[in-house]
């Protein structure tokens, strides 16, 4: 995949204003529902051959019971922007991931970009 579309699968719709024009599908359940459902409202800051920068403010939809963003939302979307990252290399598909270990820093708030927070 060229790099303009990898940026659009990982986008899924969001415009330049911030609006998500997803949201009315997501509602819908359609295919591949947990893919929309977990990154609607991401955005790629920097996409180039091996290397996808993204960040989104968390969306209420994907908080867990402490209120800030569910460690499996996270562990998702990691899985899926890594996937973005073979694509950008060119690969037409790029497999299922056998293992994943992922160590958290700190939460992510609602309504907030991480690296907002400095």
């Amino acid at each position: 995949m060229d790099l303009e579309t990898v940026k659009k699968y990982l986008e899924k719709g969001v415009g330049a204003d911030g609006d998500d024009k997803n949201a009315s599908t997501i509602n819908g359940m359609p295919s591949r529902f947990f893919e929309n459902f977990i990154m609607q409202g991401l955005h790629v800051d920097q996409i180039e051959k091996g290397r996808v920068l993204c960040s989104m403010k968390v969306p209420p939809r994907l908080l867990n019971a402490g209120n800030f963003l569910h460690g499996g939302a996270t562990a998702s979307l990691v899985d899926l922007v890594g996937s973005a990252v073979i694509y950008s290399y060119g690969a037409s598909t790029s497999g299922v991931s056998v293992e994943i270990s992922i160590t958290y820093l700190d939460a992510a708030y609602v309504g907030v970009r991480n690296r907002d927070r400095g």
